[in-house]
């Protein structure tokens, strides 16, 4: 009869328990593999999982990767000291009384309008809001400081006012329209002020982007009313009620930028989910938002199906200059832009090497 030695059957089983240790019985890709074990265990379970896992997690650093910090940052913020019930995680820009019953207060509209505006282009800011329905919230941001004066107009009291003076519309959009703030909108309308609006229609405008399945989208600009368009994709065209491409003939392909999935920063328009990725795109010390919109394409899974111009709904662009000025002359503003545009490119780039980096290194060596 043949026997199996004793040190054989000891070392199996040893194997055994560290691998039904290591290796729970449900095991989801979703899970990180520190989530398990010890982290500042020199020889556990999380570090022999992590060898395996690092080549396909893209949000690792490149080297030099400290367990004990990955944990702190994947440590919930604070809702874990609450009953998970009580737990509120969203937010919205609606008004609300200071009487009656909550439950019977009006509902939080389906859509947002956020403008940044100043109070000399009031003539043109209150024939844009009379675009939108009352299906809309309205954020206002005042880069002039004066918020008071806009009590002229009705509407204005049902608006959301933030004022900070000499601001732009991405300072505004970083500080305020998080993605948990907006998280109740079905689309964010992130425009300038000085767009002309006598042939568009907001609610026909989303009636479009929903039936093309656009998840950034910007109206067309109308070339015949001010300046060209810098960008021929964003110029409307006549007899089509949206565009995807700078190319006429359908069966033509071209993913190169700016000539398929790209709008412009002056009227953007975002679903929920694209603004939820474009709301981290933005740098919080880049406040011009020169460059964001080259990348807007990151943010939705096709960009040359997702990502279209309306024409159907369109606009002028007045090109009116408002903060040109700050800083002493237009020439320290465009400086200014010049350089963040620069910064921003100079980020994107380390940061796309980083990650290539990261999904192509080998496993790391057990520690």
């Amino acid at each position: 009869m043949h026997t199996t030695p004793i040190p054989t059957v000891l070392s199996a089983s040893a194997l055994a328990f560290f691998i039904g240790v290591c290796f729970p019985v449900q095991i989801t890709p979703k899970v990180s593999p520190w989530h398990f074990g010890d982290a500042n265990s020199t020889f556990g379970c999380s570090n022999i999982l992590f060898r395996f896992w690092r080549p396909y997690d893209s949000t690792l650093a490149v080297e030099g990767t400290n367990t004990v910090q990955e944990n702190a940052a994947l440590e919930p913020k604070g809702e874990e000291r609450l009953p998970p019930n009580i737990v509120a995680p969203e937010s919205d820009l609606h008004l609300r009384r200071l009487w009656g019953n909550p439950r019977e207060d009006t509902p939080t509209r389906k859509y947002l309008l956020a403008l940044t505006i100043g109070y000399n282009e009031r003539a043109n800011v209150n024939a844009t809001v009379h675009k939108f329905s009352s299906n809309f919230d309205v954020v206002l941001f005042h880069y002039d400081g004066r918020t008071t004066e806009w009590e002229e107009f009705e509407w204005s009291k049902k608006a959301v006012h933030v004022s900070a003076r000499g601001q732009t519309k991405w300072w505004y959009a970083k500080r305020f329209l998080h993605p948990s703030i907006v998280a109740p909108y079905d689309y964010i309308f992130l425009w300038d002020e000085d767009l002309g609006v006598e042939a568009f229609d907001a609610e026909e405008y989303v009636k479009i982007v929903r039936k093309q399945g656009l998840e950034i989208s910007q109206p067309g600009l109308d070339s015949t009313r001010g300046p060209k368009p810098f960008f021929d994709i964003t110029v409307r065209r006549n007899g089509s009620e949206m565009h995807k491409s700078t190319l006429r003939s359908p069966e033509a392909k071209c993913t190169r930028r700016p000539c398929s999935g790209f709008v412009e920063v002056m009227a953007p328009v975002f679903s929920r989910e694209a603004w939820t990725c474009v709301w981290h795109l933005i740098q919080n010390d880049l406040v011009h938002g020169h460059g964001l919109d080259w990348d807007f394409w990151r943010c939705v899974d096709d960009p040359e199906e997702q990502i279209g111009v309306v024409d159907a709904q369109y606009v002028s662009h007045h090109a009116v200059v408002t903060l040109g000025t700050k800083g002493g002359s237009r020439g320290n503003v465009t400086a200014r832009q010049k350089a963040e545009f620069n910064i921003y490119k100079t980020r994107m780039r380390i940061a796309d090497k980083a990650r290539a980096a990261a999904l192509l290194a080998p496993p790391a060596a057990a520690s």
